[in-house]
């Protein structure tokens, strides 16, 4: 194993376990971190890699956050070096690293958690974070949608480039969204048939 690559593991490790350590409301508030610091900070993988990512980890069984964390290392570290195996040691390093934080937490909470119910400095601060998760996930809906730059002058932001190329995708969006929160179709329907949409139309 390379010097480089020991480093790219270490920088994988402090990455996710900094975002484990501080990402509040599941794995979609935390999308938008994952996505600053992969994509943005260190520039591991791009915007429509990441978008690619999102999308698979949402149809693969458990946590959409820890699923990106996985694809992730695994991305990053078999990009680098070539290997299936060492891309396999990528996504341990990512997965550990994002829920080793809130394991350790938790521990923490679950022995205080009944002794500070009902404080009014514990209710305080539950109750501010609930708006901020809340922004966590729009952030992240916005970061799927398109791929932004941000910039000290002019405008707050720059759209560089949309992941919905056309008004195909977005014409599929309607649909999925109309389908699953007015028809009340099974999420596994709705991306079962995006899939077969998607390979018809494109």
């Amino acid at each position: 194993m390379t010097t480089d690559l020991v480093l790219l593991l270490l920088q994988l490790a402090g990455t996710f376990f900094v975002i484990g350590l501080f990402t509040f409301g599941g794995g979609y508030a935390m999308l938008s971190l994952i996505q600053t610091q992969v994509v943005t900070a260190h520039h591991w993988i791009t915007e429509s890699t990441f978008t690619d990512i999102v999308a698979i980890s949402q149809m693969t069984p458990g946590p959409i956050g820890i699923n990106t964390a996985t694809y992730v290392g695994y991305d990053v570290v078999a990009g680098m070096s070539g290997s299936h195996a060492l891309g396999i040691l990528g996504s341990a390093t990512a997965t550990l690293a994002l829920v080793l934080p809130s394991f350790l937490i938790m521990l923490l909470i679950v022995r205080f958690y009944t002794k500070f119910r009902g404080n009014s400095l514990f209710e305080g601060t539950m109750a501010w974070l609930r708006p901020a998760v809340v922004g966590l996930i729009g952030a992240a809906a916005i970061i799927l949608i398109v791929r932004t730059t941000w910039t000290s002058a002019g405008p707050a932001f720059q759209v560089v480039e949309e992941n919905f190329p056309d008004w195909k995708s977005w014409l599929l969006l309607g649909a999925a969204f109309a389908g699953s929160y007015w028809g009340k179709v099974s999420p596994i329907l709705v991306i079962l048939g995006g899939a077969v949409l998607g390979v018809l139309i494109y």
